[in-house]
């Protein structure tokens, strides 16, 4: 008896591998028109792999990298090693970046998502409109010398209008232009605490206090500066307008 148990058990998986491979998984049918319509389970099959790129997506293709890189700027220049945690800091430049491409999703959403789930256009038809958008956000956030230096890199014939500028130029492009962006203004971000720092050490100094550390001093001065001039409006406020700008 238990031999024949085992034996069955040994079956079902064999079965089971037996049936999913009995499936058609992928099926393209021809319309009238002559464009091909792809399976449901084809299509799944796509959509899945698609969000396993959003988070490089958001990354890379968003506001998000200018703001975490001033945001974390910000928490060295205050001197504070954990202080908003990394956490925080990630939780706010979601909800900002969510903010600043409100715009931008909703047109995606309004010109792509929809016409697609009500079925008025294929998914192809939804990827190319749904890039129109994006691709005008990244354009305006991106330098024309960072675009001619992937141009020239990639081998790109020169273009007539920057809306034919290639996604594989387009990104990069505009990854490097948030880098450069995102170090200015943290950089200007970081003056008003460096001034802090050289005159609690120079007044250490001049006191003879050389043992003890300047940054436990200036860290209640910078703090308070940062409070008094309600820092974390003028930050959120800042990086939202130079999107917008």
């Amino acid at each position: 008896m238990r031999r024949v148990l085992f034996f069955l058990l040994m079956l079902l998986p064999v079965s089971a591998f037996a049936q999913v491979g009995a499936l058609e998984a992928v099926t393209v049918q021809t319309g009238p028109d002559g464009g091909e319509t792809y399976s449901l389970s084809f299509q799944i099959l796509v959509i899945m792999t698609l969000l396993t790129l959003l988070p490089a997506a958001i990354l890379m293709m968003s506001a998000f990298t200018r703001i975490i890189i001033v945001l974390s700027i910000l928490r060295t220049a205050l001197g504070t090693a954990a202080t908003p945690s990394n956490q925080v800091l990630i939780g706010i430049a979601l909800f900002l970046t969510l903010f600043v491409m409100t715009p931008v999703l909703e047109e995606m959403n309004e010109v792509a998502l929809q016409p697609y789930l009500e079925e008025q256009i294929g998914p192809e038809q939804a990827l190319r409109a749904a890039a129109a958008p994006l691709r005008g956000f990244m354009l305006a956030q991106t330098r024309e010398d960072d675009i001619g230096l992937f141009m020239n890199i990639a081998d790109v014939a020169p273009v007539a209008t920057p809306e034919e500028v290639p996604l594989r130029v387009l990104i990069p492009a505009f990854v490097t232009s948030e880098l450069k962006t995102a170090f200015q203004i943290g950089f200007i971000i970081f003056l008003p605490f460096l001034v802090i720092d050289l005159v609690v050490a120079s007044t250490l100094m001049s006191m003879g206090m050389l043992m003890l550390s300047p940054m436990i001093i200036s860290l209640p001065f910078k703090i308070m500066l940062f409070v008094l001039v309600d820092g974390w409006s003028l930050i959120m406020g800042t990086l939202a307008s130079s999107f917008f700008g």
